[in-house]
């Protein structure tokens, strides 16, 4: 809410008082002098009081003084004999004059005070408001600059801006610094409160160090904000590194490890392998080398969806034919108990990407399923969105530690997957939101886990 603006308004108010004194001091003087009757000068003079009354009332009162000393001279001069003259002839009627100034000088400067305290109260309520209001809005980005532009509407002016010792520029709003400033005021903290336009008539120094005092703290704990936000991320970037280097150490080992003693068994001549040794060896290397494959993949796609750099391609596609794929892409046979209508709705999203999520889910519920039991997957229609419900009957996961299973890096103690580098839901979970869907884990109804895929309807 905007203080008012106080030279404009003082000047509205005393061209008001003033047309409201010379036509009531004119309209009163014609109509008294026009009845047919005259009346007592006791009347005559409380007629005039009232006049000076509303004159006090809309202009103030130094107008209201001057309509009660000319509202005296109309009295003396047309209804104290001898008429039309300013002399005075009883000393009863000088009394009255002098009473009449005197009641007439007193009701306005009662009149004009209430005014004054009315005003204060008003304005001390709208500073005491707008404080309020700047105190409770939350510190984020752009803190400064919304609390400047309250500033700056509140006084009416072009320009408001925090400066530092040196004059740099903190935030400013409203339009260039550098024009005409009207006011500076100390915010503390080293800098300084400014504000351009309009000269401000009285402004109230305790609101505008309160003003500046209030940029000042907001301008810091923005600051703060912002620093903090960085250490957490810096703080996430080194969780990040030290899990990816414990994960990346073991898992890494692991296939160079099998590739290094096959290829060195290959190439001993000292060995003499027979063809079915050799190719037990050189499926030893393949196989190493499709996990080092995954990692460095798993790894890549992981930079990618951190970094926003995910291209997606989102397409009408049909749910049966991605779970198909998906199961010929598995490491080792997944035994699926598949419920997916060929006569489903397509869903709209990337096919590769899709798949790729539909993989890692069947795997992670392959892994930790027991032998011998299949893994349910469902498809259905869900009002006009489509869900594709991944259920295991392996051991569960708390419902405290489901969300942690969607980190990175995050394997629950190995409860729900048997080594890897725990990037499969992480992975999951930002393909399907990079293509306008969900993943939730869910309790397998009798005991396991179940991942809900939902994916928007192709349109």
């Amino acid at each position: 809410m905007p203080l008012p603006a106080r030279r404009p308004a003082a000047t509205r108010r005393l061209l008001a008082g003033s047309l409201v004194a010379v036509a009531g001091l004119v309209g009163l003087t014609l109509v008294l002098r026009g009845l047919p009757v005259g009346i007592s000068l006791s009347s005559v003079v409380l007629l005039y009081l009232v006049v000076v009354v509303v004159t006090a009332v809309v202009g103030g009162l130094a107008v209201s003084l001057a309509t009660a000393v000319v509202s005296d001279l109309v009295v003396n001069f047309y209804f104290i004999p001898p008429y039309h003259t300013l002399s005075v002839e009883s000393r009863d009627h000088v009394i009255t004059l002098i009473a009449y100034v005197a009641v007439a000088a007193t009701v306005s400067l009662a009149v004009d005070v209430a005014a004054r305290q009315r005003a204060a109260a008003a304005r001390t309520g709208i500073e005491a408001e707008l404080l309020a209001r700047i105190s409770a809005e939350p510190v984020g980005q752009g803190s400064t600059q919304t609390l400047l532009d309250h500033v700056r509407a509140s006084l009416h002016m072009d320009t408001a801006a925090l400066l530092d010792d040196d004059g740099t520029v903190v935030a400013a709003v409203g339009g260039q610094v550098g024009g005409n400033r009207v006011l500076s005021v100390a915010a503390g903290q080293g800098l300084t409160l400014i504000v351009e336009g309009p000269p401000i008539f009285a402004p109230d120094p305790r609101f505008l160090a309160r003003l500046a005092a209030a940029a000042a703290r907001t301008h810091q704990a923005e600051q703060l904000a912002l620093q903090a936000a960085h250490a957490t991320e810096l703080a996430e970037i080194d969780r990040l590194r030290a899990a990816l280097l414990a994960a990346v150490g073991h898992d890494l080992r692991t296939p160079l490890a099998g590739i290094k003693a096959g290829v060195s068994g290959l190439r001993d001549p000292d060995l003499d392998l027979a063809p079915a040794e050799q190719a037990e060896l050189l499926e030893t290397i393949e196989e190493s080398a499709d996990k080092m494959a995954d990692l460095v993949e798993n790894l890549l796609a992981l930079s990618r969806l951190q970094a926003g750099a995910l291209s997606v391609h989102a397409r009408p596609v049909a749910l049966d034919e991605i779970v198909a794929a998906a199961l010929m892409h598995q490491a080792e046979p997944v035994a699926v108990d598949l419920d997916v209508p060929d006569d489903l709705p397509l869903a709209y999203a990337d096919p590769g990407l899709l798949e790729r999520v539909v993989a890692n889910v069947l795997a992670n519920a392959h892994q930790v399923a027991p032998e011998g039991v299949p893994v349910q997957v469902i498809g259905r229609r869900a009002d006009r969105k489509l869900q594709l419900r991944i259920a295991d009957r392996g051991p569960g996961v708390p419902a405290a530690d489901r969300e942690r299973m969607f980190v990175p890096f995050q394997r629950l103690d190995d409860r729900s997957a048997r080594g890897g580098l725990g990037l499969g839901l992480a992975i999951a979970r930002g393909f399907t939101e990079a293509m306008g869907g969900t993943i939730v884990a869910a309790e397998t109804p009798g005991g396991g886990l179940t991942m809900i895929i939902t994916l928007p309807a192709a349109p």
